[in-house]
């Protein structure tokens, strides 16, 4: 558990994805989406804060078509970190995955926004997840041994020492 919490573990940022079985990448698509709706749905069964200013637990009223929409939303985040960590390293994809999930699911089942707020919100997760991709698949942003053709050996000498040509 302790490892899961430590920022300082390099265990999803060090490289990118290895090759798997498409339905490896769709289950880890899942769950991530999963565990996010899962915790924004049990931290919402209570208020967190004084009555004046917190953020109060879920409103009665239907809970499945918040859930259902940012189950949909979740999948789509953690899709789009996963195809990009597949290409690149990309730094604590799961994390910005569930947090995203979790944060939307929250905050509809404490307010419960009519559609166009809820879509603004599904807008906005979806557009940081983008720019989390774009951040991670920039040109200058690959270490040099990564495949992108910069590094050290290879490049036009074929993967020969120019100075002695072995």
């Amino acid at each position: 558990m302790i490892e899961l919490l430590d920022p300082y573990s390099d265990d999803d940022s060090g490289k990118p994805v290895p090759p798997a079985p498409l339905w490896r990448h769709a289950l880890w698509v899942v769950g991530t989406a999963a565990v996010g709706v899962f915790l924004g749905w049990t931290s919402s069964l209570f208020r967190i804060g004084p009555e004046e200013y917190g953020l109060p637990s879920a409103l009665p009223g239907a809970l499945w078509p918040y859930l259902a929409a940012w189950a949909a939303t979740g999948l789509m985040v953690a899709a789009a970190l996963r195809a990009a960590a597949t290409r690149a390293p990309v730094y604590a994809a799961g994390r910005i995955a569930i947090l995203l999930t979790a944060l939307g699911t929250r905050l509809s089942l404490g307010w419960r926004p009519e559609a166009p707020v809820l879509g603004a919100m599904v807008a906005a997760a979806l557009a940081a997840a983008g720019v989390w991709c774009a951040l991670a698949l920039r040109p200058g942003s690959r270490p040099a041994g990564s495949g992108s053709g910069s590094g050290v050996s290879g490049g036009a000498a074929g993967g020969q020492d120019r100075a002695t040509g072995a």
